[in-house]
């Protein structure tokens, strides 16, 4: 890939989520023997020139849109039937139920933090932002078609996505990515929809770098607010006659969240350099042309003259051989001295919440409208624009590491319902942000890398915020084979929290908290791998003080036998809170995979301890295994066939309260319900032939009567049986 920076000559294999592109059979065959007469035709129409194929794949820093290089991983058939898993590779989320979701990462240090636009942190798995996405360079067209299903017409669901890249020359691409999903659900009042559009295109030249990115993506989510009765689960010998899912009664119907956000992204720089001479060895340096064929080149009356004074004949050969080594271009190469940046983004977002089904008495508080009418849209509208002045690193020897200097200006406007009597009308606030940072980073090199950035509010509703930010990666050989890794992370932040978390309101919800107290966070994480025996151990610690969440709020119904545990005999509301005394949390984790011959075995083991568990609830164990067996067929199908078991123990779990499409944790009281001591069992086998791969998974195969809850009140699907096919197709 000639013209591509060496952070771009990358070859990434299909992955399980995003990594759709496949490197293998990069070799193409005749397609067809036939012979036919080249008289009077064309001949090379009767052959088949081979494709030339690969896949270069990167990400960028969302903020200064530096380049991520992405990991050379083949998993085009390793566990390729967990790319639809709305429970995540290794089961760690918990969720609602339907692939599409919402659902929340029982791993705090794998949590992502609150977005300003709350509201789509539960949905990360179909929504994903500019940083998490990959831009395609490839050195032939190529499109990818993935598609997933199961169950039946009355409960199932199907994913398709698409996705097209190509090249326009060497150093710039263009492309999009096309996903729908569609789930009908198990349960009464569980449907999805959602779709997504992703058009990107980057320029890769010397002295200008482009990056653009638009993403239009659109959410709707039937809210049934949990079981009316778990016993329903729980003890089904209670119940004398055999019922479907879907008969089961829930607590909410005709009740929607729909989110829309698009976004709008551009970040590019103008590098400052200069152009330097290539040292090139002796052996590939172009050969200068012979004394004769010097002489050549000269008048024949001159080579006449020449050939009677051998002093003379060799004075002109010498010159005529300096002018050729100073006529002759030498290779150079532009070295990046500094950088000038510029990143803008824009997104309008929009979460309504709809009510058309009389559930008013499912909620403790009706601010206003019908129960069979309401509409209230919650809005965010926000402009982001970055500078930022760069020292590259590596421009001389000695310098070592890049230096960054940046500022942003942020605008954000926000709109939300406010009813009056038999009025409806949105209010809406803006605010404006200035933030002044730098950032130190290391990126070349092999023995160790490293990033350090900091950012500081000055003007604005948050002035005095900070978040500082340090990573580093540490490679060393243990002997001439062995390697290891350690990675280390830290992090202090000082942050007000998001605007929606001080002020929100919807007809059954309102919260007014703009004087909760800046959140102050410390955490420190490390990661240390040894590749010779696959082993990976993971290690971390938060401190949390002012820790702000949402919380439950259940009452019991006049008329109602106290102490009842049937959520229907509760009215429900949920409020923010935050904790007066600091938390901490404590994670250990421990990867180990074995391989012997055609069998290989995963494990992960992951232990929590949060100090406050009726503020920060965490499962003490997860645990994630999958044992399968690896073979080929006639050399050209690849198959995997094993299966895999999930399991964390008892907690109690946030309950998710569909009103504002969020967790909350569970009111503290008899009506708490703990979730996990279940064992959930997958069995799989995939396939892959060529640049196509098919996977069947039956999934949750000891489905029966027990805790089948990742959420309080939301039951996980039956077993089910699914299949999924993912393309390649080299243009």
């Amino acid at each position: 890939m000639v013209g591509l920076p060496s952070w771009a000559r990358l070859s990434v294999s299909c992955q399980s989520d995003d990594h759709l592109y496949d490197n293998e059979d990069s070799e193409y065959q005749e397609s067809s023997s036939r012979k036919s007469s080249s008289w009077g035709r064309d001949t090379t129409r009767g052959k088949q020139v081979p494709l030339p194929m690969g896949v270069f794949q990167w990400k960028i820093d969302n903020r200064l849109g530096n380049v991520i290089p992405t990991e050379n991983t083949d998993t085009a058939v390793h566990n390729f039937q967990n790319w639809k898993m709305q429970d995540g590779m290794k089961g760690n989320f918990s969720h609602t139920g339907n692939t599409g979701s919402a659902r929340l990462n029982r791993i705090f240090i794998d949590r992502k933090e609150d977005r300003d636009f709350i509201f789509l942190t539960p949905l990360d798995f179909f929504n994903e932002g500019v940083s998490n996405f990959l831009f395609t360079n490839t050195k032939s067209p190529i499109t990818n078609l993935a598609y997933h299903s199961c169950g039946g017409s009355q409960n199932g669901e199907d994913r398709v996505r698409g996705n097209f890249a190509t090249n326009i020359n060497k150093i710039s691409g263009v492309g999009f990515k096309l996903d729908y999903n569609y789930a009908r659900g198990y349960y009464s009042s569980q449907n999805l929809s959602q779709f997504g559009a992703i058009l990107y295109g980057y320029y890769l030249g010397e002295r200008y770098n482009m990056h653009a990115y638009i993403n239009s993506n659109h959410l709707k989510n039937a809210e049934n607010g949990g079981l009316a009765e778990d016993s329903y689960i729980t003890e089904p010998w209670k119940y004398q006659q055999k019922f479907d899912t879907k008969d089961i009664p829930v607590n909410l119907s005709s009740t929607w969240n729909r989110n829309d956000d698009e976004t709008y992204y551009l970040t590019h720089r103008y590098n400052l350099g200069y152009d330097r001479e290539i040292e090139v060895p002796d052996s590939l340096k172009p050969q200068p042309p012979s004394a004769i064929e010097f002489l050549d080149q000269l008048d024949d009356s001159v080579r006449v003259a020449l050939s009677s004074d051998s002093v003379a004949r060799q004075l002109a050969i010498d010159s005529l051989r300096s002018k050729w080594e100073r006529e002759l271009i030498k290779p150079t190469e532009f070295v990046s001295v500094a950088s000038i940046i510029h990143t803008f983004q824009m997104r309008h977002m929009n979460h309504t919440f709809y009510d058309q089904g009389r559930n008013s008495a499912f909620y403790t508080n009706q601010y206003w409208g019908a129960g069979n009418n309401i509409e209230d849209r919650t809005s965010v509208m926000s402009i982001r624009n970055t500078v930022g002045l760069s020292m590259n690193e590596g421009f001389r020897k000695w310098v070592k590491m890049g230096l960054t200097f940046f500022a942003t200006h942020e605008y954000r406007n926000y709109a939300q319902p406010t009813h009056m009597p038999d009025t409806s009308f949105q209010t809406k606030e803006s605010e404006h942000e200035v933030l002044v940072g730098a950032e130190l980073r290391k990126a070349n090199g092999r023995l160790i890398h490293y990033k350090a950035n900091g950012e500081l509010c000055l003007l604005g509703p948050n002035v005095g915020d900070f978040n500082i930010e340090a990573e580093g990666d540490l490679n060393f050989r243990l002997g001439k084979r062995d390697s290891a890794t350690l990675v280390v992370k830290a992090n202090i932040q000082n942050q007000r929290p998001t605007y929606l978390l001080r002020n929100y309101r919807n007809a059954y919800i309102h919260w007014d908290n703009n004087d909760l107290s800046r959140q102050f966070r410390t955490s420190l994480q490390g990661e240390i791998g040894y590749s010779r025996t696959r082993t990976k151990l993971r290690f971390g610690w938060n401190n949390l003080t002012n820790y702000t969440y949402l919380a439950m709020q259940n009452t019991l119904k006049p008329g109602a036998k106290e102490g009842s545990i049937v959520p229907a005999d509760y009215t429900h509301s949920v409020a923010v809170r935050q904790s007066d005394a600091s938390v901490q949390v404590f994670t250990a984790s421990l990867s180990q995979d074995l391989i012997w011959k055609f069998i290989g075995w995963e494990n992960e083991i992951t232990f929590q301890h949060s100090t406050n568990q009726d503020v920060l609830p965490l499962p003490a164990i997860n645990i994630y295994s999958n044992l399968y067996l690896q073979f080929r067929i006639a050399k050209v199908l690849r198959v995997q066939l094993g299966g895999d078991i999930r399991f964390f123990t008892g907690y109690y779990a946030p309950d998710y309260f569909g009103a504002a499409g969020m967790f909350a944790v569970q009111d503290a009281s008899h009506t708490r319900m703990t979730i996990g001591k279940y064992p959930i069992v997958n069995v799989y086998a995939n396939l892959h032939l060529k640049h196509c791969r098919i996977y069947i998974d039956v999934a949750h195969v000891n489905a029966g009567s027990g805790n089948m809850f990742l959420a309080p009140h939301m039951p996980m699907n039956p077993m089910t049986i699914n299949f999924g096919v993912s393309w390649n197709f080299f243009n």
